[in-house]
This record gives structure tokens, C-alpha cells and sequence, in this order.
């Protein structure tokens, strides 16, 4: 479980340095899209891929859901 604690903290923070965003903002997003859920259910394929990967598929991710909320 830590080695996927640990993942999270990394996506939240490369998410928030790609996008300018501080801390409270990507989490508040990541909570409102359920990103966290979506790291730990994919965290075997996106923990293999690179830094620019993985801030693109959490973008993809939320602007996906999004749409669905509308």
C-alpha cells in the first residue's frame, strides 16, 4: 500500500507543477473527479509509464468525466 501512497503523492505533484495549480486545488479536482480511485485501479499500468504519461491520462481522465457530469 505505501508504494501506491507514494504514487499518488507523485502524480498529485507532477499534475500540479504541469498545470500551475497549487496543492489544495489538485486535490480538490482529483476528489471531485475520484483521480485517486482511478490512480489506484490503474497503478499497475500508469506506475510503468513516464511523468508527461501520466499528467496526460489524469488530464484525459478529468475532462472525460466532466462531459459525463454535465
Amino acid at each position: 500500500m505505501e508504494e501506491k501512497t507514494n504514487f499518488i503523492v507523485y502524480c498529485i505533484e507532477e499534475y500540479k507543477n504541469a498545470k500551475g495549480m497549487n496543492g489544495k486545488s489538485v486535490i480538490d479536482l482529483f476528489n471531485r473527479y475520484c483521480v485517486i480511485d482511478y490512480i489506484c485501479d490503474y497503478y499497475e499500468a500508469l506506475h510503468t509509464t513516464g511523468r508527461q504519461y501520466i499528467v496526460d491520462d489524469i488530464s484525459m481522465y478529468i475532462e472525460t468525466r466532466q462531459f459525463s457530469m454535465v
